[in-house]
């Protein structure tokens, strides 16, 4: 039987929660980058094709590439950021659904044939995956800054060179300072985004 969070845990994950764009200097270590994976890894995805794929840019030299080729209003959240990972996905992820979807083997690959089909999965769910990364961060207590305002085709050629691993979107992470922030826009009622069918 699942249990409802404490309204603390809530907040943590999401009525608390912003998104950051100043850093402190408190590292992220490789312990907490693999603790975060293997929390994000279990979220839900089609026919459990896991089709994201992570670049976790952390040296110096990685994270002036990036912000390189990301808009000037991102480019010092990078450069200050701990680590900021690439969420891409990678059009070839049918290749391991003998693995991942074995109750239906070598078949499953069948299904994601036509190259529309497998990009719109893998796009679709490597979404998914992101956002389980970024709730899976909160969990853990470190804060997010999602990012889109970089050149895609660039970073695929600096970061997934020679794969069929493309671009989604970036994200920050660390513990935030709490400098730069915005003050917290408002969301849709339930009413605006949603109705009972």
């Amino acid at each position: 039987m699942s249990l409802t969070l404490h309204d603390a845990a809530l907040g943590q994950l999401f009525t608390d929660a912003r998104s950051h764009n100043g850093w402190s200097d408190q590292p992220v270590t490789e312990a907490e980058i693999r603790q975060l994976y293997d929390l994000l890894k279990f979220g839900p995805t089609a026919t459990n094709s896991c089709p994201a794929r992570f670049a976790w840019v952390r040296s110096a030299q990685g994270k002036a590439q990036l912000a390189a080729l990301s808009s000037g209003n991102n480019q010092a959240k990078i450069l200050a950021a701990p680590v900021t990972v690439i969420i891409g996905y990678d059009l070839d992820f049918a290749e391991r659904l003998p693995v991942l979807f074995g109750s239906r083997g070598e078949a499953a690959k069948g299904w994601f044939k036509d190259p529309q089909v497998a990009a719109t999965t893998a796009f679709r769910n490597s979404s998914l995956q992101g956002a389980y990364l970024i709730m899976a961060a909160r969990a853990m207590g470190l804060d997010c800054g999602p990012m889109s305002g970089f050149d895609n085709a660039a970073v695929d050629r600096a970061f997934f060179a020679g794969t069929r691993i493309k671009s989604n979107f970036i994200c920050s992470l660390g513990h935030g300072n709490g400098k730069d922030m915005f003050p917290r826009n408002p969301r849709l009622a339930f009413e605006a985004a949603g109705w009972f069918a």
